[in-house]
Formats: structure tokens, C-alpha cells, sequence
């Protein structure tokens, strides 16, 4: 299956390092990050893993909830666990799917055959509280993944639902965003966008980030 921006992510029921897991349920309302790993007591993601549960408080004042994946099984995953929460100075916070039968990861497109039959790439979905997918990154296995990115993603997919505006290149929440080119009514910009705005070219408008004082 090829998951695509915008396609509804699957759900889906599956064992995991804290029991059963019921996808949509799991998530409720709220924003989800589903990553997947190589294999159990591999070295890149145990720094990933150990990093992600150190991001729980920032995760949490999103609105989101982390769950890994591996398609090893639970017993390996807790014995794993273990390892992470010892060498990464954490708590791991979140489930870790038991993908043995590989079903979660051929529902999401986590195994590219040209890289590896069995062994699912590093991929990570961030799905929305409607259910449907804002984006998709994979990394080769030799490649940890830029947790803060992800970070900076979710912070720029909340702010852009919220109000007619984009993120430039290399932003950061409080920098100045970009008016989106459908906003023609000087009016309507006045009233979305009291701090004003600066005008680069006629489609390129910065103007301050709105929810910020």
C-alpha cells in the first residue's frame, strides 16, 4: 500500500509492549506520530526511542501521543525497554507495536523490498485528530531521525489549521509566517492580521505569528 498526504491512516488492532492496541482508540481526539524501527536491540533506535519518551511533556502539550513500531515481539520489546530506559537515562512512556506478522507495516508502506524484505525502513507518520495524514518522512536505516523536526512540523500543522497563514523555510514557532496567496481583500488581512504585515513581493506577505502576543 502507498500512503499518501491526506489519505485516511488505517486503523488497526495489534499486540504491543503494553497490550493490545486499538489504533483509532488509542489516538481519541487528539494528533498521533507512528515511527517504525529495523529490529529490537539496534543501536540507532534505541537513541530515538530513549529520545522520544525525554519529549513527552512536549509531545503532550500538542496533543500527541507517540507509538512505535518493530517487528519483533513483545518479549523482546520489553526486554529492550529495559536496555533503552538504562543507556538513554529515560522512561519509555509509549507502547512499542509487536509487528511480527508485519501487518501494521504493509498497511503504512514500512517495508521497501529494495531495501530490505523483512526489516521495515525508518518511517514516521504524523496524523491528525481527523485521521488523516500531514506527513511522511523516511530515513535510511543508518540515519537517526531529527526529533525536533518533528517537533517544528506539528508546531506548523496546528498553527496553518488554525489561521490562514504558512511557514517559511527554517521556521520556528515565533517567527513571522506568510499570508497565504488566496487572502486578496486588504479588509480581511487587516481583521485576520492586526500586527500588520510586510509586503516582500505582492504574493510574498510576512507577517507576525497570530496566536503569539
Amino acid at each position: 500500500m502507498s500512503l499518501r498526504l491526506g489519505d485516511t491512516a488505517p486503523d488497526f488492532q495489534q499486540d504491543s509492549s503494553e497490550g493490545q492496541i486499538s489504533f483509532y482508540d488509542y489516538l481519541g481526539d487528539g494528533w498521533g506520530v507512528l515511527f517504525s524501527h529495523p529490529a529490537d536491540y539496534t543501536p540507532v533506535c534505541t537513541t530515538e526511542l530513549g529520545f522520544t519518551a525525554k519529549l513527552k511533556d512536549e509531545f503532550a502539550k500538542r496533543g500527541v501521543k507517540a507509538i512505535a513500531l518493530s517487528v519483533d515481539d513483545v518479549e523482546s520489546h520489553k526486554g529492550w525497554i529495559n536496555d533503552i530506559n538504562e543507556t538513554q537515562n529515560t522512561t519509555v512512556n509509549f507502547p512499542i507495536l509487536a509487528d511480527a506478522d508485519r501487518k501494521v507495516s504493509e498497511l503504512y508502506g514500512f517495508i521497501h523490498p529494495n531495501a530490505s524484505e523483512t526489516a521495515t525502513v525508518r518511517s514516521l507518520v504524523i496524523i491528525d485528530p481527523n485521521k488523516k495524514v500531514r506527513l511522511i518522512i523516511t530515513y535510511p536505516a543508518s540515519t537517526g531521525r531529527n526529533f525536533n523536526e518533528v517537533l517544528r512540523v506539528i508546531d506548523s500543522l496546528q498553527l496553518t489549521d488554525n489561521y490562514k497563514v504558512a511557514t517559511p523555510a527554517n521556521w520556528q514557532d515565533g517567527d513571522d509566517v506568510v499570508i497565504v496567496p488566496s487572502i486578496k481583500d486588504e479588509a480581511e488581512i487587516k481583521e485576520r492580521f492586526p500586527k500588520g504585515y510586510k509586503a516582500v513581493k505582492p504574493y510574498l506577505r510576512l507577517t507576525p505569528q497570530p496566536n503569539k502576543d
